[in-house]
């Protein structure tokens, strides 16, 4: 494939470990064990597009350079997560010597989606195969994978990206496919994407499609589904103040204009209230509404009527105000 051709997140995928935004104190540690020539088996946890894959990638490419597909295994294990995988897949490779190298690397991306038998005969083949593989696993939650593999493992924790590395990224990517993007529309993105740099691109790439008067704030909002902060402040201002009819308005004025779910509101909603003025909402009447949110939530996730339920919501809210 054309490397035009390719979406930004793989066109602007960092190639080295230089390249990697963020994440400068585990960038050093693993520089420190391409100097050693040597590496740990590894779990790499944290949130989604913040740099594991591209730097386990990079890492191995770095230490077998042109022999890297012989000796990388880059697997999902949210598409093969049972026990076959491990039996099969993983212990063919681990077994063979490596080409022209001291080891072999296995990538496992998403590895807490291994079921509890696949992780138990992971934790045994890990060990056996030390001397010709290691092994580096990424995951979201490091909770979900068990504690004989963890204790195994070198554990690297990623944080979210700052926001000075997402807006600079943003403008590098910008200027290369020649797109005008203003400052609030930059600011917009950091707020839709949370620090997730594949997100942010995505964002980015799709804002910039047929879009030659360059990328506005709004564009950003639009096309990720979510709604302005001042919006979400809106409606918790309105409930607050015991105006259900209004507040259910402003909802659905949301739900048409930007066609957001109801899990997508909610999900704003508790975004917003944590970062409410205490000068206008108390502590004590932030932390009740945010336990009303919760339970709201729940009810969403377990498949209840998310329009519905949302207005349940403002309606409580509501009746917090008269108390």
């Amino acid at each position: 494939m054309n490397t035009i051709e390719l979406p930004w997140i793989e066109k602007y995928r960092p190639k080295t470990l230089d390249d990697v935004i963020g994440q400068k104190h585990i960038v050093e540690r693993l520089k420190g064990y391409l100097k050693e020539g040597n590496l740990p088996n590894m779990l790499l946890t944290g949130p989604a597009g913040v740099g594991k894959t591209s730097s386990s990638i990079a890492l191995a490419k770095h230490l077998f350079g042109q022999h890297y597909e012989r000796n990388f295994l880059e697997l999902n294990a949210s598409d093969d997560r049972g026990i076959d995988v491990v039996r099969n897949t993983i212990k063919d490779f681990a077994r063979t010597l490596p080409f022209e190298a001291n080891f072999k690397i296995i990538f496992l991306d998403e590895s807490d989606s291994l079921t509890a038998d696949a992780q138990q005969a992971l934790r045994r083949t890990m060990e056996k195969y030390t001397r010709t593989c290691r092994f580096i696993l990424s995951c979201n939650y490091s909770s979900r994978i068990i504690e004989p593999i963890q204790s195994r493992c070198v554990i690297f924790r990623f944080g979210p990206l700052e926001k000075s590395d997402v807006v600079e990224r943003l403008k590098e990517v910008s200027k290369k496919e020649d797109v005008k993007i203003d400052s609030d529309a930059q600011d917009a993105i950091f707020y839709v994407s949370q620090g997730d740099m594949r997100k942010s691109i995505n964002i980015l790439q799709a804002a910039a499609t047929n879009n030659s008067k360059g990328i506005k704030e709004h564009d950003v909002y639009a096309i990720s589904a979510r709604a302005r902060p001042e919006e979400i402040k809106e409606i918790i201002f309105v409930a607050k103040s015991g105006k259900f009819k209004e507040s259910r308005t402003l909802l659905y004025k949301l739900m048409y204009d930007y066609g957001m779910s109801g899990e997508d509101i909610i999900n704003q909603i508790y975004r917003e209230l944590v970062d409410y003025d205490e000068s206008k909402l108390d502590i004590r009447s932030k932390i009740k509404l945010i336990e009303i949110v919760s339970d709201y939530n729940f009810r969403i996730t377990q498949g209840a009527n998310d329009r519905l339920q949302i207005e349940a919501m403002l309606a409580q809210f509501v009746l917090e105000s008269k108390k």
